[in-house]
């Protein structure tokens, strides 16, 4: 056997080339190699929605923009106050929990997490470890091993210019639900679906806003790379991840990182990192914690709960409260015939999905009415609806046209009483002036030209003016007679029925 060379190494293959020289003269074979694959699971904070804060009766307002005005003792950790339980953020807990189909607790307490952080007043994080409100379950494919409360940290701000740090204590002690997902996941598309999966769900229940740049929902994803068919990896804590798509691109790269690792025979330590968007890489923050090093214990100014003794958490009185979830919602449009991309659009989009059912309630649930409107709504509405809110931010919760006058635009196009173009046309002059679209169509001409005597004077006139192309199309070249239609369409400025042209035009020419 002659000299290694330089085997060529590409993530993710099973097997390499590797070039041997001896006495000269090259040869190639082909050794196996490890094929990794990555495994992630997610940790997923979000503010809930609720009037006052989890353990106290101060504001919680997120919008506040005064530092420290919506505190109290509580949430300060002044010494002999005693919290009490928020029942409304307990509430949207178990109503993720049933909308996921998971196994809601009968009994649960809530716990001291312990250890030292400048913005946690008590020293202490109010969570719970051994008995979450919420097990089991599973959203967009991927199962959920726990959902529980806990409390929120106040906000640091650092000045640069000083070196000092800043403390704002409105957010200490804002109700935050952490859901934690079993290591299922295989790439970063899965989890970036996942993820705005769970912040649409959220937002169907009025749980939270879950507006990751506000920081109201926080998404860690731990990930691990290991051989095939051999056990989990080491995992890696990927924190500070303010956006789906700096998530989805801070996954990828940290699959690729420990790859490299083990491919050159390192070892992948334990930690927490950062993603820093403008280098496009994690970097290490600190060694992670294991459960052992928070000393968790029952908090023994707080009382357990037995939640079948308690009317209003009943699972089958908040069953009842749920509407109708995102892939529900998502089922029922795909089965009125809708396309994949306009189902999740309506989903996405409350404004749209809400003024799609109220126009389609006016013809029903299904039928050619439906798909035509549809067209309209998910393509010329939704960007017209986008200027509008560009130019008047009042709109922007709105659509700034009403049912009645686009359902009497869209029986026009139907009945062929108005071109598609006019029709666009029509449907952006409804949205400037907000008028009746059958008096606008009526004043600009919209209505289509489809008279025998009316279009056959159109048709004598582009006879006359081409008779080049009357000679092709004669000789048999019938793909010209798209020309003379165009040309009728110019010469009516849009208003005549193009199907009704071709006719007129065939018999005249036969």
């Amino acid at each position: 056997m002659g000299v290694l060379l330089e085997p060529v190494r590409t993530l993710f293959s099973e097997k390499i080339p590797v070039i041997y020289l001896d006495d000269g003269v090259a040869s190639a074979t082909v050794v196996a190699m490890t094929s990794y694959i990555p495994t992630i699971g997610m940790e997923v904070h979000a503010e809930l929605h609720t009037k006052t804060k989890m353990f106290c009766a101060s504001k919680n307002d997120p919008d506040e923009v005064r530092p420290n005005v919506n505190i109290c003792p509580v949430c300060l950790a002044h010494p002999g106050v005693l919290p009490v339980i928020n029942e409304e953020a307990v509430r949207h807990v178990l109503r993720v929990g049933l909308a996921i189909g998971a196994q809601l607790a009968d009994y649960t307490e809530f716990d001291r997490k312990n250890y030292f952080y400048p913005d946690l007043p008590k020293g202490y994080q109010l969570s719970q470890y051994e008995y979450p409100l919420v097990s089991g379950g599973t959203l967009a494919g991927v199962r959920i091993t726990r959902i529980h409360l806990e409390e929120d940290t106040a906000s640091s701000m650092h000045d640069d210019a000083t070196g000092a740090t800043l403390i704002d204590y409105n957010r200490s002690g804002v109700p935050l639900m952490e859901l934690v997902s079993e290591p299922v996941i295989h790439s970063a598309a899965q989890a970036g679906t996942f993820a705005r999966e769970l912040q649409l769900l959220l937002r169907y229940l009025g749980a939270s806003e879950a507006n990751m740049e506000q920081g109201q929902m926080r998404v860690e994803a731990n990930v691990s790379v290991a051989p095939e068919g051999g056990p989990l990896g080491t995992k890696v804590e990927i924190k500070n991840l303010n956006s789906f798509r700096a998530m989805e691109r801070a996954v990828a790269y940290e699959i690729e990182r420990q790859t490299q690792v083990l491919e050159s025979g390192g070892t992948v330590r334990q930690e927490t990192r950062g993603w820093d968007e403008g280098k496009q890489e994690t970097f290490a923050q600190r060694v992670k914690e294991g459960s052992a090093d928070y000393r968790y214990f029952p908090d023994p100014d707080l009382p357990s709960l037995r939640l079948s003794e308690v009317a209003s958490y009943d699972a089958e009185h908040l069953r009842k409260t749920l509407p109708e979830l995102p892939w529900q919602r998502r089922g029922r449009y795909t089965a009125m015939g809708l396309r994949a991309e306009d189902a999740d659009l309506y989903v996405r989009d409350a404004r749209l999905g809400s003024f799609f059912d109220t126009v389609t309630a006016h013809w029903g649930s299904a039928g050619d009415k439906v798909s035509l409107a549809s067209n309209y709504i998910a393509n010329d509405l939704a960007n017209l609806a986008r200027i509008s809110d560009n130019r008047d931010s009042e709109l922007e919760n709105i659509l700034p046209i009403s049912a009645d006058h686009f359902i009497k635009i869209i029986d026009m196009v139907f009945e062929k009483k108005i071109s598609s173009r006019s029709a666009k046309d029509l449907l952006a002059m409804c949205i400037a002036e907000d008028r009746d679209p059958e008096d606008l169509a009526r004043e600009k001409g919209l209505f289509q030209v489809s008279g025998e005597a009316e279009l056959g004077a159109v048709v004598e006139a582009i006879i006359e003016a081409n008779p080049l192309v009357v000679s092709e199309y004669k000789a048999g070249k019938e793909s010209v007679l798209q020309f003379l239609v165009g040309q009728g369409m110019k010469a009516s400025k849009g208003s005549a029925d193009p199907a009704k042209l071709a006719q007129i035009l065939r018999e005249r020419l036969a």
